[in-house]
């Protein structure tokens, strides 16, 4: 002791305090392992797998925070200082808990300002769902889409963690306006008769597309007094342009999100069911032409 301080600089205070923040350090590193060891066999045990996640994300902000604690007591004379210790704690404490406190943060978000809430369908992270559970540290999605065509349900449930409220762009499909634009496309031959084409569809539209005009223009105007929305035209339309395989006819129409897959069918059903009594219309498709050089000449006789 009295080498190191000669040779070292070092107080023998501070090499008691050093040695007592080795020794708090090391003893907690060891009880967590101990206690961890004991509780993830009894978990396995018990079949209960995802609970050992759970465990060790405990078992680390537990001891983080312990020691954190421990080292400040050593190290700082709570008495005399007692602005420092706190300070000193609070910013241990913020480290430590960082995430939760993020998560805890977002909750209260969620929860004041109503960027979602249960049963709205959203999108965050590159991930669609509606919403069916909300709680302190996550909130659960039943996903849509991913594999599965037209944002039906996969079956599978998502936790995400509230703080992503706040690093991540989320879409909600739901909130005020219960509804989306659809667009279905319908590319027909540039020999087809396009204006027949265009007066099939706006009329299976008319026949087969929601009638949604008068409580979507509600929820609108009601969305309006919060939001700065411009309220334009509500009924389906039509539009036409040109790609390089041929005529390409927009059906556009307003759906309830959650219905986009069903009203999809009906309308293509009615569609191609109209067009097959049509003998001037005809679907197209991407074609390839290959332009020889005429025919091979001929082998003479030997």
């Amino acid at each position: 002791m009295e080498w190191i301080s000669e040779n070292l600089g070092i107080s023998q205070g501070d090499q008691a305090k050093i040695l007592a923040s080795l020794a708090v350090i090391l003893g907690v590193l060891v009880l967590r392992a101990l206690i961890l060891r004991y509780v993830v066999s009894r978990l396995e045990e018990g079949g209960q797998l995802d609970g050992i996640y759970r465990a060790r994300k405990i078992a680390s902000y537990a001891s983080t925070v312990v020691i954190v604690l421990s080292l400040t007591f050593i190290w700082i004379d709570a008495f005399n200082d007692l602005a420092t210790f706190l300070g000193l704690v609070s910013a241990g404490i913020a480290i430590a808990l960082s995430d939760l406190l993020k998560n805890m943060a977002g909750w209260a978000y969620i929860l004041t300002r109503r960027p979602l809430n249960v049963g709205d369908r959203i999108e965050i992270d590159g991930t669609v769902g509606d919403v069916v559970d909300i709680r302190l540290f996550r909130f659960s999605l039943m996903e849509v889409g991913n594999w599965v065509d037209a944002e039906q349900s996969t079956g599978r449930l998502i936790h995400v963690p509230n703080g992503f409220v706040f690093s991540q762009k989320l879409a909600n499909y739901t909130e005020g306006f219960s509804h989306i634009w659809e667009d279905l496309p319908v590319l027909i031959t540039f020999e087809s008769d396009f204006e027949r084409a265009e007066q099939i569809i706006r009329r299976i539209l008319a026949e087969k597309a929601p009638d949604v005009e008068a409580t979507a223009g509600a929820r609108i105007r009601q969305a309006a007094r919060r939001y700065q929305i411009r309220v334009g035209t509500l009924t389906p339309i039509v539009y036409l342009s040109v790609r390089d395989s041929g005529v390409l006819l927009t059906a556009r129409y307003l759906v309830d999100a959650r219905s986009r897959r069903g009203t999809s069918q009906t309308i293509w059903r009615a569609i191609l069911e109209a067009f097959n009594a049509e003998p001037d219309i005809a679907l197209a498709y991407p074609t390839y032409r290959i332009v020889g050089g005429g025919a091979p000449p001929e082998q003479g006789a030997d």
